[in-house]
C-alpha cells in the first residue's frame, strides 16, 4: 500500500506507514453496481405491479360508469321514444278523428219531425237546411182512383197513390235532397185508413 504523504510503499495490510507513521488509508473497492441494480429491479416489479392494478381499477370504473350511463341513455331513449309514439298516436287519433269527421264518417240521418194521420185533409211542416230525406207511408180506406198521400216543397215531392184496380195494400215512398234555406212543405192525404211522414237530416 502506498502512502500517500511520502509514497513509500507498505505492506497491503499496514496501517500506518513504515516510514513517515501516516495513517494509510485501505482503498475502497470498486462499486460493481449489483446492489444497486437489484434495488432498481425491485422499485421497477413494484411500479409496474401499482401500474398495473391502477390501470385496472379505471378501467373497472369506467366501464361501470359506462353501463350506468348507456341504461340510463337507454331508458330515456325509451321514455323519449314511448312520448313521441304517445304524441303520434294522439296526432294520428285526431288526424282520424279529424278526417271522419270532414268525411261524413260521424255523421247519420237524424229525425227532425214525424207526422201521421188518418182520413183526408192537409198540413204543412217547416223544414230547416241541409240534407233532407222524407220517408212516407199510408193504407188507403178502399181502392178509389183518388187515394193519395203525396209531400212537396221546394226541394223536391215524392207519394203514393191507388187506382180504382189497384189492391188495398199500404205503400210507400222517399225521396231526398239538399237545401241551403229552410223550406215548407206540403203533406196532402186523401182518403186513407192511416198515413205516416217522417223528415230526417244528415248530421
Amino acid at each position: 500500500m502506498k502512502c500517500e504523504n511520502c509514497g513509500f510503499e507498505n505492506k497491503d495490510t499496514a496501517k500506518f506507514c513504515t516510514k513517515c507513521g501516516a495513517v494509510l488509508e485501505t482503498p475502497k473497492k470498486p462499486d460493481d453496481g449489483t446492489k444497486s441494480n437489484s434495488n432498481t429491479k425491485y422499485i421497477i416489479i413494484a411500479l409496474a405491479i401499482v401500474i398495473v392494478v391502477l390501470v385496472g381499477c379505471v378501467g373497472y370504473f369506467a366501464g361501470t360508469m359506462n353501463l350506468g350511463d348507456g341504461s340510463a341513455q337507454d331508458n330515456s331513449a325509451q321514455s323519449t321514444s314511448s312520448s313521441q309514439d304517445s304524441s303520434n298516436s294522439a296526432s294520428e287519433s285526431q288526424s282520424s278523428s279529424s278526417e271522419s269527421t270532414s268525411s261524413g264518417g260521424s255523421k247519420s240521418w237524424e229525425s227532425i219531425g214525424s207526422y201521421s194521420g188518418s182520413g183526408s185533409g192537409s198540413q204543412t211542416v217547416k223544414v230547416p237546411a241541409g240534407q233532407i230525406m222524407v220517408k212516407l207511408s199510408a193504407y188507403p180506406i178502399k181502392n178509389y182512383a183518388t187515394n193519395h198521400l203525396y209531400v212537396s216543397g221546394p226541394g223536391g215531392s215524392g207519394g203514393v197513390d191507388w187506382g180504382s184496380y189497384s189492391d188495398v195494400e199500404t205503400r210507400s215512398d222517399s225521396f231526398s235532397f239538399t237545401s241551403s234555406s229552410s223550406g215548407t212543405y206540403t203533406i196532402d192525404y186523401y182518403e186513407t185508413v192511416s198515413w205516416e211522414v217522417e223528415f230526417y237530416r244528415y248530421q
